[in-house]
């Protein structure tokens, strides 16, 4: 919000629409922290063997299955608050640039070209479709095909890294670096280069002669 804040720009619904979107996403990060910290915390106190305040004053010590069942709960929740959290933020950084650059207000920074299925790779990135394995990337969409090969050479370009991943049948998840974002902010709304064809025309065929009849 101080970011937003501190562009001097014209409030247009567009700019509304992205205010109210950074703030539900706020709002959607700090309920999910919210709910980490009562995992923790139930976990935490079922380990030291105290009882636990489990809705109307309720008090119990939970036996050590019973906590993890509880912070399950708590997990599958902040699952669903963050589901949709990195598209919606990848949405609302597209929306405001392209905006943006409607109304005039263009960055002087071109990004180096992407291929396409670079671009492609990290935009997928961005929306946190990607992990890895031992057997390659690992998506969470259908629709889409990332290669190693090229987050190895997003990687090479400083563009993507790799940090450790919580679930146990993925290895490491992929971010986007501090370069990788403003190479893909810098990308929004600007026209794809087409590919320039360079052979000529086929030449019309001559009209067919009609046979003569015997």
């Amino acid at each position: 919000m101080d970011t937003l804040n501190a562009q001097p720009m014209y409030h247009s619904p567009e700019i509304r629409a992205v205010y109210a979107r950074v703030r539900q996403l706020a709002q959607l990060a700090t309920d999910a922290a919210d709910h980490l910290l009562d995992a923790f915390d139930i976990l935490e106190t079922t380990r030291a063997g105290l009882p636990l305040e489990l809705g109307d004053d309720f008090l119990a010590v939970l036996s050590e299955q019973e906590a993890r069942r509880e912070a399950g709960r708590r997990f599958t929740l902040v699952a669903s608050l963050t589901a949709l959290g990195a598209p919606d933020a990848l949405a609302t950084a597209e929306r405001y640039v392209i905006e943006r650059r409607n109304r005039g207000v263009v960055s002087a920074y071109r990004p180096p070209a992407l291929s396409p299925a670079q671009h492609t790779t990290l935009r997928a990135v961005a929306q946190g479709d990607v992990s890895l394995t031992n057997d390659g990337p690992y998506l969470r969409r259908e629709d889409i095909r990332v290669s190693i090969s090229t987050i190895r050479a997003l990687e090479s370009r400083g563009l993507v890294m790799r940090a450790d991943c919580p679930d146990w049948d993925r290895h490491e998840r992929v971010h986007l670096s501090a370069d990788g974002r403003r190479d893909l902010a810098a990308s929004f709304a600007r026209p794809q280069p087409t590919t320039l064809t360079t052979t000529q025309p086929a030449a019309p065929r001559p009209a067919a002669t009609a046979s003569r009849s015997r």
